[in-house]
């Protein structure tokens, strides 16, 4: 089955051969999302719950970019830097899923920049 790439316009360019997200059918995959801006700048250096609103935001905008909404998503994939932000990930990640919560799994591992806390990947199946 084809797939169309989703590149939000307001998005930074890549630092690597990648789309925002890619929709198939009814089914939107988003890329790991970082903390990043212009040139892969990390931002929110130091502070995990902000690394995740801006992960969250961007995968906000992907999702609804394919014609989707937050509630649409289905599986998440969390890899967090230092268990110790645990917590103050799942604040903010709570804010994004108040009701139905998606599956997700999270693991702890080096991220592709050291200034990094957090990268979350998505999938989403519109209705």
């Amino acid at each position: 089955m084809p797939f169309e790439p989703i590149n939000p316009p307001q998005f930074p360019a890549p630092i690597a051969p990648y789309s925002a997200g890619a929709k198939a059918g009814n089914v939107v995959y988003v890329s790991g999302v970082l903390a990043l801006g212009e040139g892969g700048s990390v931002l929110h250096v130091g502070d995990a719950a902000a690394q995740t609103r801006h992960v969250l935001e961007v995968i906000k905008t992907t999702v609804e970019a394919a014609g989707g909404t937050m509630t649409d998503i289905a599986m998440n994939h969390i890899f967090l830097k230092d268990l110790n932000d645990y917590a103050a990930f799942n604040a903010v990640y709570a804010e994004y899923f108040p009701g139905d919560k998606p599956a997700r799994y999270c693991i702890k591992c080096e991220l592709v920049k050291p200034d990094c806390l957090v990268e979350i990947a998505s999938v989403a199946h519109l209705a």
